[in-house]
């Protein structure tokens, strides 16, 4: 999120705003603000909504739902104004702008942090606080065809466990089968995410680090399996090379693939006879132990609520996103809960016999929870132009067309002038 002038007089109003809230008959009125839930679960939040106010007469849940496109520009010409909602929903980089603007506000003293994950709270915790009620998240597992594993002599039920293993497993795949292994997300806005999962900063001090050794012999090893045939070449170092990814996996195209547990309905449905052959496992997690594939949804609180309302405020989030309510939710949505308890309900961790790829995959990403993690570019400017330069200096390296060192010195020099 770029905050522009209009944001920054928003940041300058709140100071001085008084955000009283909207009065009827005397009752407080909180609004709540979601992003792109509706209409598909107009009747989870009416209901919901409808109990919490039962239950609670002394005050008026008031729910509104808003396009992902425009919610933030609502936010904050409602912070500017003075008119806050009391919870309005976020993704985690959204999160983390906006508290590094001054806009949302620590919410420890009222926030049930037991409740959650700790992958969740993580997430959420910025400079030692907490800053949102933790909802809705994804994790990764990796699915392979098990009849090219046996082709190429591997043992199906030993799935790779790191990047290194994956890389030869992809090798050894690609030399008995003439089947590519996998496809890494290399692209723009995905590469920063698979270093630093695998323990490769990408600034220190506002520097940015990624021309090390380190970075240095990890483009070459994606180099050297490029090179094999190891890896998908098919949009590679696109943005978003997924649907090119999945495609090839159900055509027999590719042996190994990293994906959510919800697309494997689409491998069950397009290609159900490779489904069969489909098994899945955890994604490999790097040397930092985080599990990749985590985009976490989360509810924040403006600066400048009225601070009388808080104590409601948290009460009312903590119960919007309970065991209870966030099991119902991820049930309707084919999401991963963020409160522990759901993630150890039985609809999780007690998978049939004889269930699918796709419901075996739920029960695997939700026991990741604890480590999955969102990752993403934080704390600089234009971080879109940024992902695009060192993107393009790793599909140069990775194919050969340039030396991994120089192209990584020439990118952070580029992140150096912008810095």
């Amino acid at each position: 999120m770029k905050l522009n002038a209009f944001a920054r007089a928003a940041l300058l109003a709140a100071g001085c705003a008084v955000a009283l809230p909207a009065l009827a008959a005397d009752k407080p009125v909180l609004e709540v603000w979601t992003m792109s839930l509706s209409p598909k679960f107009d009747g989870y939040f009416k209901d919901l909504v409808g109990k919490y106010n039962a239950q609670n007469p002394n005050v008026e849940i008031k729910w509104t739902d808003y396009p992902w496109d425009v919610i933030q520009s609502k936010f904050t010409a409602a912070v500017g104004a003075g008119k806050p909602p009391a919870l309005v929903n976020l993704n985690v980089p959204w999160a983390y702008d906006y508290k590094q603007s001054g806009l949302l506000q620590p919410l420890d003293g009222v926030i049930n942090k037991g409740q959650y994950v700790d992958g969740a709270i993580k997430d959420v915790t910025f400079d030692g606080k907490v800053y949102a009620f933790p909802h809705y998240n994804g994790a990764n597992v990796i699915a392979y065809n098990a009849e090219l594993f046996k082709k190429a002599g591997l043992n199906p039920a030993k799935p790779p466990k790191s990047l290194d293993e994956q890389l030869a497993y992809a090798k050894t795949i690609k030399a008995k089968t003439g089947v590519a292994g996998f496809a890494p997300a290399l692209g723009p806005t995905k590469i920063e995410g698979f270093l630093i999962q695998n323990g490769l900063p990408l600034l220190k001090d506002g520097k940015p680090v990624f021309n090390s050794p380190a970075h240095v012999a990890m483009l070459k090893k994606l180099g050297d399996a490029y090179k094999s045939g190891a890896l998908l070449k098919d949009n590679l170092f696109a943005q978003d090379n997924f649907q090119v990814s999945i495609a090839a996996y159900n055509s027999g195209r590719m042996a190994m693939l990293v994906t959510t547990p919800a697309s494997l309905t689409r491998v069950r449905d397009e290609a159900p006879k490779l489904y069969q052959s489909t098994q899945v496992a955890p994604a490999p997690i790097g040397p930092t132990g985080i599990a990749a594939g985590g985009w976490m949804f989360n509810f924040g609180v403006a600066r400048n609520v009225n601070k009388a309302l808080l104590p409601e405020i948290g009460k009312f989030g903590n119960y919007l996103t309970n065991a209870d309510n966030q099991l119902a939710f991820a049930k309707l949505a084919g999401t991963l809960p963020t409160a522990r308890k759901a993630a150890q309900d039985p609809y999780f961790q007690k998978v049939a016999n004889d269930a699918g790829a796709a419901e075996k995959a739920v029960g695997v990403a939700a026991a990741s929870l604890d480590k999955t993690r969102t990752i993403y570019l934080a704390g600089v400017k234009d971080p879109d132009v940024l992902s695009a330069r060192l993107a393009a200096a790793v599909e140069k390296a990775v194919t050969g067309r340039q030396d991994p060192k120089a192209a990584l010195d020439e990118a952070a020099a580029f992140w150096s002038g912008k810095l």
